[in-house]
C-alpha cells in the first residue's frame, strides 16, 4: 500500500481545506493536483499555447518544472518554473483552462509521472479528482468528499464574493455543469474509487469533516 491519504471530489466540496488542515495537523506534506492543472494552464497562456493542443502541451510539460515547497508561511505551495503563482491560479479563466487541459491524455500522463514521484518521501495527503482511482489506486486511505451543487455554490459564494462569477444560482448552476463534464470524460473521469469512503458533508461543518477524517487516519501515521 503507498503511504497516501487520497482526497478527491468535486470542487468546491471542501476538500482544498480539509487536506491542507489534515497536512499541518498530521505534519504532512499537502499536494494539491488541481493547482497542476491550473498551473499548466497558466503557462500554456503564458506561452500562448491553446488548451487544447495536447502535442505542444505535453512538450511545454517536459520542461515546466512543478514542485511542492514551504512559502513563506510555512505551507506546502506549488513551485511552477521558478515561482509560486498563488493567486493567478484562481480566477475563473484560469480554472476553465485546468477543466480544458485536464482533457488531454497526455497532459494527465505527464502530470501522473510528477504526482507519483512525490510519494517517495513518505506519507503525503492528496487532494484531486482521480488521486485514488488513476494516481494512487493502492493508497491507504481514500476519501471522496462531496456536497450539493448549490451548498458548493454557497460556500464559494463566501470565500470568493464576486470573484465568484455570478448570483447563488448561477454559481450553484455552473458547478452542476462542471461537475457533469468532469464526470463524463473519457480520461480519468470524477468519481470515487470502488474502495473510497464517500463522505457528504452537506450537513456537515468543514470542522466536522476535518475531525470524521481525522480520526480515521491519525493512528496509522503519528
Amino acid at each position: 500500500m503507498d503511504k497516501v491519504i487520497a482526497i478527491d471530489g468535486p470542487s468546491a466540496s471542501g476538500k482544498s481545506t480539509l487536506a491542507r488542515t489534515l497536512s499541518e495537523k498530521l505534519g504532512i506534506p499537502y499536494i494539491n493536483t488541481g493547482s497542476m492543472f491550473r498551473a499548466t494552464a497558466l503557462a500554456a497562456q503564458k506561452r500562448n499555447i491553446a488548451w487544447d493542443d495536447e502535442k505542444a502541451l505535453q512538450d511545454m510539460l517536459r520542461t515546466v518544472t512543478m514542485e511542492y515547497k514551504v512559502n513563506s508561511n510555512g505551507e506546502f505551495e506549488l513551485f511552477c518554473d521558478g515561482e509560486f503563482p498563488g493567486e493567478a491560479l484562481r480566477s475563473a479563466e484560469i480554472a476553465a483552462g485546468a477543466s480544458k487541459v485536464g482533457t488531454c491524455p497526455a497532459v494527465r500522463e505527464e502530470l501522473k509521472n510528477q504526482q507519483r514521484r512525490m510519494s517517495a518521501i513518505g506519507w503525503i495527503v492528496m487532494e484531486g479528482r482521480d488521486i485514488g482511482t488513476v494516481i494512487f489506486p493502492d493508497a491507504e486511505f481514500k476519501f471522496f468528499i462531496t456536497a450539493s451543487p448549490l451548498e458548493r455554490a454557497r460556500r464559494r459564494l463566501a470565500q470568493e464574493g464576486d470573484k465568484a462569477g455570478g448570483t447563488l444560482e448561477e454559481v450553484a448552476a455552473a458547478i452542476a455543469a462542471r461537475d457533469e463534464q468532469d464526470s463524463n470524460r473519457a480520461v480519468a473521469p470524477l468519481k470515487p474509487a470502488a474502495d473510497a469512503e464517500l463522505v457528504d458533508n452537506s450537513n456537515m461543518t468543514l470542522e466536522e469533516t476535518f475531525n470524521y477524517i481525522y480520526n480515521k487516519v491519525k493512528d496509522a501515521v503519528l
